[in-house]
């Protein structure tokens, strides 16, 4: 049986690493075991697809995250292993859940942008695509998040501290990456990605920074102990965070170092691979017919003067000719259309990073005028569109002059892009834009993180061809007004919800009633995702609870997840807000009957796994025209969540898919809010309207306790009377009142189970659209031609 030789396979693995039966060993040995056990199964088929994409036309995913979440489960389903997984599990003397909780998520991203890569990389191997990830293998990731008197705490995320067996070393194919004061060793860490079903497995390559000669012996010898770790320590440095703090200029250099750091080694690891396949071109002609690489957003969009520096320096091609090359093998996808965003660096900051580079750049900008002038283009015009303007580096202007295609990730957004943000480039490159609507994989959020779902989704259907085709989904429209089904839809959520009570009672210590509303906010915080909102609305709702302790609304459990970044004065003061709120709400014996606050700490993949699943309700409340698409909007849906939110990123398509009746719609529109922008007066209305001043005011009041952080106060400045910036410059007290309604028509809604049901049997039916595997397809008939 196949069971028997895979529990033998991982009792020898457990004696060969520790000299010890099964018996002996921790639930860690027991986990560590069985991946290797599933990475020696897998080495045949893994090396088979590595053989076949060689002669292939590849895409290549430059990210500077892939938030991939934990392997262990996701790989037993892909791979086929999940039948026999529960049986291996119980021979080993353990449950299949609880090897699982072993593994460490991977520190390997932040947010949307990261795990949208994951799912595109899972999705290519699913769809038999060759599409392989070039990222970057940091040793403690963002940050591990935690809660110190409501405060937001960082420190490491050491996820390797137990060791990572799901990635290989391969020190043969390292690299050396030249800065202009130190060089440093990029080695690379080998992934697979696993495709559903079809022994297809692609790679990700993740790159770790090592010195080149890392201890000094004779200052060691001299007495000078961190002297002697210096060298190893500054390249260790390099791949050391995610996205380092950049608010002082050593912090700039670092993480433009980081960047040029991945993309260098990227590109020196695929033109080394290809001139040992094709080893008579040496004049690269076919190049381009065998290469595409996707820049997702301008973390990665060095890489365009390094392949011209590859090309130029190293290949010996004339700039016509390696330029030719370049011009055909990139293309980029914006991920937002706030200008902070798209990153600039100083001209001083990238010659201090890699001289060289420096100068392509400044010589590609110099060609790019030449030709704006041939065109007739003012000067205005020209310095609209310069990539090297005013002392700054501007890399999305890099991005799109070299791209082949530039695409958004959202129908709004897209057209937002074209019309607004980068209107000069539309006009001068209309080919060049497209459409690409963000997706998810359904393998991992809704076949392995709502088993219980998935199965029944199969058991109405007949078949489970759905899982590669999302859109069948389609047919389960026809149940809509079947009892039986829309009950036992009502019966998988409660299921749900209690499994994610009890696993934050475990976690956060908040005891939470599954019989309640589970509305959830989870998504990084930042000012334009109004987390902001959503807390002044719980505040209303303790005010009008307070006052009239009898009144009558369905309980309701308010769940928050999600980091800010360390220099993120504001957006760490609303999560200390949002504590405190917390603190008010659930130790207030009349309130917390009604309504409970939970922020869990350290959101991540593992965590929304059981959430996503538990939702009724999904904030997406993000300003409209701020967010370029959002992923979680979608992740929700697929497991029945309503959507509560605005006309903005895919939320629209959405409300289009699913219908708006069977989610809710508030807040003003792009266009509406374009309208009163310059005439918009926050202050006016805060002393006009009683509900927004007592709301607000609780900013201000003692009940609530900032610790001498004056973190409200500045949270209060910045609606009502901010005076080095706009006040309220996301519409937060201009959209309160319609949120508010919004939340008393779900109050309404909820009350009909049979009737909600039916509206979470609807978006499920209609999130076909939403699958990765439908983008991935777009991408690779559209842009990449794979």
């Amino acid at each position: 049986m196949e069971k028997d030789r895979i529990v033998e396979q991982i009792k020898d693995i457990v004696l060969y690493k520790t000299g010890k039966t099964i018996d002996e060993v921790s639930p860690q040995a027991k986990y560590e075991a069985s991946s290797i056990m599933i990475m020696d199964d897998i080495k045949e088929d893994w090396a088979k697809t590595t053989k076949k994409n060689k002669d292939r036309r590849n895409a290549y995913y430059f990210s500077a995250e892939f938030l991939i979440g934990r392997s262990f489960g996701n790989n037993i389903l892909n791979y086929g292993l999940n039948h026999e997984a529960e049986g291996v599990a119980e021979e080993l003397g353990i449950s299949l859940s609880a090897l699982e909780e072993m593994e460490e998520d991977p520190a390997l991203g932040n947010g949307g942008l990261g795990r949208l890569a994951a799912c595109f990389m899972e999705s290519a191997a699913t769809e038999n695509l060759p599409l392989q990830g070039y990222g970057v293998r940091y040793s403690q990731g963002l940050f591990k998040q935690y809660f110190n008197q409501g405060f937001q705490m960082e420190e490491g995320d050491d996820w390797t501290a137990l060791g990572d067996p799901w990635s290989l070393r391969k020190q043969a194919e390292t690299k050396i990456v030249n800065f202009k004061d130190q060089k440093v060793l990029a080695v690379p860490y080998d992934t697979p990605v696993i495709g559903y079903r079809n022994k297809n497995i692609n790679t990700l390559r993740l790159w770790q920074a090592e010195a080149i000669n890392g201890f000094d012996f004779s200052k060691f010898n001299n007495s000078l102990y961190d002297d002697s770790m210096s060298t190893k320590n500054r390249a260790e440095d390099i791949t050391r965070v995610l996205y380092p703090n950049d608010s002082q200029k050593a912090g700039k250099i670092l993480r433009l170092k980081q960047q040029y750091f991945f993309v260098s080694a990227s590109i020196q690891d695929i033109v080394s691979k290809y001139k040992q396949h094709f080893p008579l071109d040496i004049k690269f002609k076919d190049f381009s017919k065998y290469h595409i690489f996707q820049l997702n957003d301008t973390h990665p969009v060095m890489a365009i003067p390094e392949l011209m520096r590859l090309l130029l320096d190293e290949n010996f091609l004339s700039w016509e000719e390696a330029w030719k090359i370049t011009k055909k093998v990139f293309a980029f996808t914006n991920h937002t259309i706030l200008q902070e965003a798209m990153e600039k660096w100083s001209e001083d900051i990238v010659e201090t990073v890699n001289p060289r580079c420096f100068e392509i750049i400044k010589e590609i900008d110099r060609r790019f005028i030449a030709e704006l002038k041939e065109s007739k283009y003012t000067n205005e015009k020209i310095e609209e569109l310069r990539i090297v303007s005013k002392g700054t580096v501007r890399m999305a202007n890099l991005a799109i002059r070299t791209s082949i295609k530039v695409n958004g990730v959202a129908e709004l957004h897209t057209e937002i892009l074209k019309k607004d943000t980068l209107k000069d480039w539309y006009e001068l490159y209309p080919s060049k834009f497209l459409n690409k609507t963000n997706g998810i994989t359904p393998r991992r959020w809704l076949v392995y993180s709502n088993k219980e779902l998935s199965n029944y989704i199969t058991e109405l259907l007949g078949s489970d061809d759905w899982i590669l085709d999302l859109s069948k989904l389609k047919e389960l429209e026809k149940y809509l007004d079947d009892e039986t089904v829309l009950k036992r839809i009502n019966e998988i959520k409660y299921n749900n919800k209690v499994r994610l009570a009890k696993y934050i009672k475990e976690n956060e210590g908040v005891d939470i009633d599954p019989n309640s509303i589970f509305d959830i906010q989870v998504k990084r915080l930042h000012e334009y995702k109004r987390q902001l909102l959503n807390a002044l609305h719980i505040v209303y709702l303790y005010n009008k609870i307070k006052s009239n302790p009898e009144i009558d609304i369905v309980p309701r459990t308010f769940i928050f997840g999600g980091k800010a970044a360390p220099g993120y004065f504001r957006a760490k003061s609303i999560i200390k807000f949002i504590n405190e709120i917390a603190k008010l709400v659930n130790n207030d014996p009349i309130v917390s009957k009604k309504i409970k606050v939970v922020f869990v700490e350290n959101f991540r993949v593992s965590y929304g796994e059981k959430i996503y699943p538990a939702a009724d309700v999904s904030e997406q409340i993000s300003t409209a025209g701020k967010e370029a698409s959002g992923t979680g909007n979608m992740k929700f849906m697929l497991n029945g969540a309503l959507t509560l939110g605005t006309y903005d990123g895919a939320n629209i398509e959405i409300f289009k898919e699913a219908g708006e009746d069977s989610n809710f719609v508030f807040g003003a529109t792009v266009e509406e809010l374009k309208e009163i922008e310059s005439t918009y007066d926050p202050e006016q209305l805060y002393l006009n309207d009683e509900v927004i001043k007592e709301t607000v005011d609780i900013l201000k009041s003692d009940i609530i306790n900032d610790n001498g952080s004056y973190m409200f106060l500045e949270i209060y400045n910045s609606l009502i009377a901010n005076k080095n910036e706009k006040p309220d410059a996301y519409f937060v007290l201009k959209d309160f009142h319609s949120y508010v309604k919004a939340h008393e028509k779900i109050d309404k809604e909820y009350r009909d189970s049979l009737s909600w049901a039916r509206k979470s049997l609807k978006n499920i039916a209609n999130a076909g659209k939403f699958s990765s595997d439908r983008t991935i397809k777009e991408y690779a008939n559209e842009i990449w031609d794979i």
